[in-house]
């Protein structure tokens, strides 16, 4: 007996030929550019990761950073990220709806579904683009010292962030109107934040009620965890360092904190963002192509598929990232 001779049942699973294991050319390629971009986040996200361990005992805490909700004054910490989450995982769920429709060939719940997916990912991508504005326009403000350490003002009472407009005197000698009428006018250089270092300082000496919040975590004891309020004395003394009003978050200044948190957070959420925007155009393009009928008359849906893969990739690399920045 011939022993080169395989069993159909090997033959089914790796005689594949142009189609290994069944799968056509397209789907081979989605998965070989998926696997490609996984090894991408994930050097970032070591990256960002190993950064955070080095530099652990300064870095910002999630919960004091991002606590904004659109159209609310106050403080909700998560709040916000947590609904842009939820949406863009109930967005993959209307995906692999739409998917097993394409696959029972139901025109008109593949367009349903798909529409309810590009939805999600408008809202997501729109949320994502309002937290960065949000992020770098900033509401509270900080002092920077010269050695580029990050002083925020609190509550001394209830430990809550407060805004240096709510306590900051103005001093009119620091200032020069930019009005016509003054005939000044600003031709270049960097624009001045809302408020010197003076003024900051003269209305922290004035209200007793305001604390200074440091970068240090603590690290044992009552408030482990916590970043290290300072007592009035030494509050008024790193004061006598600071160099300038920060306001926002940029790649230069960050007034929440690590300057190295805002670069990561803008270049990975900013790279996923990318991801996400790119596959609501991708989704839009085959959402018409459904509506025209181009994959009822090829007799499947394969690209809902593929695009599906593709669509289901970024919602994890989300879950990666939102575990990464906002719950670690």
């Amino acid at each position: 007996m011939d022993s080169t001779v395989t069993t159909g049942s090997e033959e089914n699973v790796w005689g594949g030929g142009n189609k290994p294991l069944g799968a056509s050319y397209g789907k081979l390629m989605m998965w070989f550019f998926l696997v490609s971009d996984a090894l991408t986040f994930s050097g970032l996200l070591a990256a960002y990761g190993f950064s955070r361990f080095k530099f652990y005992e300064t870095w910002p805490i999630a919960d004091q950073v991002f606590t904004h909700v659109p159209f609310f004054h106050g403080n909700f910490p998560m709040y916000y990220v947590a609904f842009m989450t939820f949406i863009l995982i109930m967005s993959s769920v209307t995906m692999v709806l739409a998917v097993d429709a394409g696959h029972k060939m139901k025109k008109n719940a593949v367009i349903w579904y798909m529409f309810l997916t590009i939805i999600g990912g408008a809202i997501f991508v729109g949320s994502q683009g309002w937290e960065w504005a949000t992020f770098i326009k900033g509401d509270y403000g900080a002092i920077e010292t010269k050695g580029g350490r990050i002083l925020q003002f609190v509550n001394s009472d209830t430990g809550e962030r407060v805004g240096i407009a709510d306590f900051a005197k103005t001093i009119a000698s620091e200032r020069v109107n930019h009005e016509s009428k003054n005939g000044v006018w600003f031709y270049k250089g960097k624009e001045l934040p809302s408020y010197s270092v003076n003024e900051v300082v003269e209305g922290f000496k004035a209200n007793p009620n305001i604390a200074i919040r440091t970068e240090q975590i603590i690290q044992k004891g009552e408030g482990q965890g916590e970043k290290v309020i300072l007592s009035r004395a030494e509050a008024l003394k790193k004061l006598n360092n600071a160099s300038q009003v920060v306001e926002g978050a940029n790649l230069i200044h960050n007034e929440y904190g690590s300057r190295l948190f805002a670069d990561f957070f803008f270049f990975i959420t900013g790279f996923h963002g990318f991801h996400v925007t790119s596959g609501v155009v991708i989704n839009l393009i085959i959402f018409f192509n459904v509506i025209l009928g181009t994959y009822e008359k090829r007799g499947h849906y394969e690209m809902v598929e593929k695009v599906g893969l593709y669509w289901h990739f970024v919602d994890l690399v989300w879950v990666f990232v939102f575990t990464f920045f906002y719950l670690v």
